[in-house]
């Protein structure tokens, strides 16, 4: 049970397997690559979740899975995470998974995700008095797009005037999320998510996505960009972070999760939003230089990520 002065995460959203490939030779497309295969539980709110507990928030996951071996292993993991599991088991379906395939720096170059499950019986989830009272005792609510945009809007109801935070997951999903806009507290994005959202180029200014994201209704959001400078944004207040050169990344996945659990963990304990985001970084660099999409560290390991994040640049940006 989570200690009472702890503030409590309710998220919704994926729980279930990743496999990595990881070309050891320059990738070649339409090829076969020697490399390593790899498989480990994750899932975009079950990685950050693991992390946010890691930093002093509890937390509750609504997700759904097959009554199969990884449905089982996932809520053996979920018990060891400290997580309280809300989530539901569907005996006779196989539980979703996600297969990326990463090049030799450890960059994603294609993923195939198998999340029928999600869109089937998730959304029928949020109409459990049992969710609807978990969710009123929650001080905060965190969702993925991996939900229909129906049951985001059903959520966003739910969640009433508690900040609601989102993943975007991929470029062919976060448009799921447009409908709510206007009620979430913090969109965590990468730049092709937001290109996706608006239209605009990779390689775009920070300042013109700040006032197309504002243009769509956004209120808030964090836009990563690799080992370029992240916007973040809460209502006009805007800034951009350079993050650190990291030395031998080892694999990207998990690193945008470990922003949304950090940047969302911070917040719930009272800190602004600048310095949030700072330690949503710090986790992102850790996670970046492991093969675990969801590490465990110390917390002077954590600190001394922290003191190599340099503080927020303010953006010059026109008034709303």
């Amino acid at each position: 049970m989570a200690s009472k002065n702890k503030p409590l995460l309710f998220a919704v959203g994926g729980a279930h397997l990743d496999r990595r490939g990881q070309s050891s030779v320059p990738f070649m497309p339409g090829a076969s690559n020697p490399g390593i295969m790899r498989e480990e539980l994750g899932g975009g709110v079950f990685n950050a979740l693991r992390l946010v507990v890691q930093r002093g928030v509890a937390a509750e996951i609504l997700s759904v899975r097959g009554g199969d071996r990884i449905g089982e292993m996932i809520g053996a993991a979920i018990q060891a995470a400290g997580i309280k599991d809300g989530s539901a088991v569907y005996m006779d379906r196989t539980t979703p998974s996600y297969t990326a395939i990463l090049d030799e720096h450890g960059d994603v170059v294609a993923g195939i995700a198998d999340m029928e499950l999600y869109e089937l019986v998730l959304p029928r989830q949020l109409m459990r008095r049992k969710v609807r009272d978990s969710i009123a005792l929650a001080d905060a609510i965190f969702c993925d797009a991996n939900l229909p945009s129906d049951a985001l809007q059903r959520l966003a109801n739910l969640a009433g005037d508690r900040p609601l935070f989102a993943l975007a997951i991929s470029p062919a999903k976060v448009t799921r999320l447009r409908p709510v806009f206007g009620s979430l507290t913090c969109l965590f994005m990468n730049r092709r998510e937001a290109r996706a959202l608006t239209g605009l180029a990779l390689d775009a200014e920070p300042k013109d996505i700040y006032a197309a994201l504002r243009a769509e209704g956004l209120r808030g959001a964090i836009v990563s960009n690799g080992g370029n400078a992240a916007l973040a944004f809460a209502g006009n207040d805007a800034f951009s972070i350079q993050p650190p050169a990291v030395n031998g990344i080892a694999d990207v996945t998990g690193a945008g999760d470990a922003l949304a659990g950090g940047t969302i963990a911070a917040l719930m304990r009272g800190a602004p939003f600048d310095a949030a985001v700072r330690e949503g970084m710090a986790a992102s660099m850790l996670t970046l230089q492991t093969h675990s999409a969801s590490p465990r560290f110390s917390p002077q390991e954590f600190d001394s990520a922290l003191a190599r994040i340099p503080a927020a640049t303010l953006l010059s940006t026109p008034a709303d």
